[in-house]
C-alpha cells in the first residue's frame, strides 16, 4: 500500500483514492535550521614578509614556508618567529597578536555561532629586514679557537 493512496471499496469495487494530508507547517523550522547552517566563522591569517623575499619563516617551532607567506592560525597571543636565510643573519623575534573586540568572551559566541557569514581577519606582520651576514675575520676565529684552548685544558687540569 501507498503512502499517498488509499483503496477503498464501494459497492464491491477496489478503486484507488488520493490521501489528502494538512498543510505543510515547518517553515520557520526550515527557516531557523538554514540559518544555524549557514552561520559563518573567523577565519584568521598572519602574513610574514622579509626584505630579500625566499627566506625560511619558522613560526612557533615550525617551518611554514618562504617568505613571503601567509598561513591560518587558530589563536591570539604571542608567537615566536625565526627566519633563515644564507648570506643573511638569523632573526630570531616575537610577536603579539593582539584579540580583536568581536573575539573577546560572549561577544565572541555571536561571531563565531551565529553570524551568518564568515568574518576575515587577515593580519600582516611588520616586514623583517634581513642583514648581510658578518664573518669573523682570520685573527678573531684564532683569538676564539685559542680561548676555547685554554677553557678545555683548565677544565681537564681540575679533574
Amino acid at each position: 500500500m501507498s503512502m499517498f493512496w488509499n483503496r477503498h471499496e464501494i459497492s464491491g469495487v477496489n478503486r484507488p483514492t488520493i490521501l489528502v494530508g494538512r498543510p505543510f507547517r515547518g517553515g520557520k523550522t526550515l527557516i531557523v535550521a538554514g540559518l544555524l547552517v549557514s552561520t559563518g566563522c573567523i577565519e584568521r591569517t598572519v602574513s610574514i614578509n622579509t626584505e630579500p623575499e625566499g627566506a625560511a619563516v619558522i613560526l612557533n617551532d615550525q617551518e611554514i614556508g618562504q617568505s613571503p607567506v601567509k598561513v591560518p592560525f587558530t589563536w591570539y597571543g604571542d608567537y615566536d618567529i625565526i627566519i633563515r636565510k644564507d648570506g643573511y643573519e638569523t632573526v630570531r623575534t616575537h610577536q603579539q597578536l593582539h584579540t580583536p573586540w568581536y573575539e573577546l568572551p560572549g561577544i565572541d559566541l555571536f561571531t563565531e555561532c551565529l553570524m551568518p557569514f564568515t568574518v576575515h581577519d587577515d593580519r600582516v606582520m611588520e616586514t623583517v629586514v634581513l642583514q648581510p651576514e658578518q664573518l669573523p675575520t682570520r685573527e678573531a676565529l684564532l683569538e676564539a679557537a685559542a680561548e676555547m684552548k685554554a677553557r678545555a685544558l683548565a677544565a681537564e687540569s681540575k679533574e
